[in-house]
């Protein structure tokens, strides 16, 4: 028979004896030490309140924090969760509505200031969309002129509409070249539903069975389906640039 192996157990240390374990009282060997970070790899402690560095705005990040931090609001009989900066904007305009002549100056500034920045910013937009629109249009003038060919512009200077009435600029095609291998992937998708549908068309005019017609148009009608919202997307293939 095998030989019995015999555990000798250390006896337990004298503190041990006197200390009790339940709730709040760990055993202490799974106690934190004391002096010894539980989490070393964590934020130093402190981090917080150490001065910035000369290229820290640490005032600007408190401040966006709070100013997108979540808060709960009533709305009508519910509450509704909103961001801390939309809720102070519709308390102003709340009393503003109500009569309070300062809020309603105060309003009436911020209001004003908004629509001037936004303003700006899209006759910003406007002129680089001309501009650039201009620019490339005369190049490839040049190129066709000249007959030398080049890199297609992205996006396309055909493909930026202009609206000198509202200054609005849609970009009606790819921006990128990411963007262009994309739209070229669907426009395939295009042309081969295309082909799909005149195959099905072709079938379901020759077929004598009503059954099988039936089927075939309903396929039919998913495909069109398909293809529509393709089409929403990238547009037709006959406006499509094999450059």
């Amino acid at each position: 028979m095998p030989n019995k192996r015999r555990l000798r157990l250390a006896p337990p240390s004298p503190e041990s004896s006197d200390y009790e374990v339940g709730y709040g009282r760990p055993p202490k060997a799974s106690q934190f030490v004391t002096g010894r970070s539980g989490n070393p790899k964590g934020r130093p402690k402190g981090a917080r309140n150490k001065r910035p560095g000369p290229h820290e705005e640490r005032l600007k990040e408190i401040v966006i924090d709070e100013a997108y931090r979540t808060i709960k609001v009533t709305e009508g009989n519910r509450q509704i969760t909103i961001p801390m900066a939309k809720a102070v904007v519709r308390a102003l305009a709340v009393n503003a509505a109500r009569g309070q002549l300062r809020s309603q100056q105060a309003f009436a500034k911020l209001l004003t200031e908004t629509e001037r920045a936004r303003r700006e910013l899209t006759d910003r937009l406007f002129d680089a969309a001309l501009d650039y629109k201009l620019k490339w249009e005369q190049e490839l003038e040049r190129r066709e002129r000249l007959g030398i060919t080049g890199p297609a512009p992205l996006p396309h200077p055909d493909d930026v509409r202009l609206n000198f009435l509202t200054s609005e600029v849609i970009f009606i095609g790819p921006l990128i070249k990411q963007q262009k291998v994309e739209w070229d992937r669907l426009h395939d998708l295009v042309e081969q539903a295309d082909r799909e549908l005149d195959s099905l068309t072709a079938q379901s005019k020759k077929t004598r069975s009503k059954s099988y017609r039936a089927s075939l148009e309903e396929e039919i009608a998913e495909l069109r389906r398909l293809r529509g919202l393709l089409v929403e997307r990238v547009g037709e293939p006959s406006q499509r640039r094999r450059e």
